[in-house]
């Protein structure tokens, strides 16, 4: 487990965070998107909301927040392209997708759902898990059939071969509520294959690079995906300081 802000050793490394390296992880992603966010993509913040009313808001627990991101579902062919909006108007994100307008302008035939993200960090696994929720255009909040048929085809694949170990719904240990989450199994596991990429025993790994990659992996689950130009700007070495 790293600590202490400390840089990750990869050969000894876990795969797993702790909950302060987490904070500056997640304070530090949230901070490069923002500055970098080169397509109109809501911001990400972060909640500080400590446990104990003797601990600053400052110095105590807190999430990652995306909120209002836009999903159009037009149709089982349309499924995996997603539209994100905050207050501007809505525009579609991808590492250098083409839009195809004629699914983009619709008069009628389909339906917005919104959805709000929030990464939490897991005592139990020692990893980020993602919280989501969606709802309908009146309100009205999506259940698990709904929110399976705006997942990206390959992830309603899954989800029908193994329903309830993928996607759960569990109480939002913040807010006290009913949220969706992907379950964090393994994640250790496969952070430690995807950020590993030279065996030399001196490579030593930024550990704020942990959020932006955990979520190019899972965002793409649930069809959030992370813009190319966001990689090529923060996560060679020489910017992502």
């Amino acid at each position: 487990m790293v600590s202490n802000g400390a840089k990750i050793d990869i050969l000894s490394w876990d795969g797993t965070l702790s909950s302060s390296d987490f904070r500056f992880a997640a304070l530090a992603f949230a901070e490069k998107w923002n500055r970098f966010n080169l397509t109109a993509l809501p911001q990400w913040s972060w909640i500080p909301c400590p446990k104990h009313h003797w601990i600053a808001a400052h110095e105590g627990e807190g999430y990652l927040s995306l909120e209002d991101v836009l999903l159009h579902r037009s149709g089982e062919e349309d499924q995996g392209k997603v539209c994100h909006t905050g207050k501007e108007e809505p525009s579609c994100s991808g590492p250098d997708d083409a839009i195809d307008n004629a699914v983009l302008v619709q008069s009628s035939g389909y339906e917005e759902h919104r959805y709000d993200f929030h990464i939490v960090y897991s005592s139990s696994y020692k990893v980020p898990v993602l919280y989501f929720r969606g709802c309908c255009s009146d309100g009205q909040p999506l259940v698990l059939n709904d929110i399976e048929k705006d997942l990206p085809l390959n992830s309603a694949k899954v989800l029908m071969e193994s329903k309830w170990t993928f996607i759960t719904q569990q109480e939002h240990p913040y807010l006290n509520r009913p949220w969706y989450t992907l379950h964090p199994c393994g994640t250790s596991e496969w952070m430690k294959l995807l950020l590993v990429t030279d065996t030399d025993k001196d490579v030593v790994l930024s550990f704020q690079k942990y959020v932006g990659s955990w979520l190019s992996v899972v965002g793409l689950v649930v069809g959030l995906t992370i813009p190319f130009q966001f990689f090529h700007h923060i996560y060679d070495n020489q910017n992502y300081q």
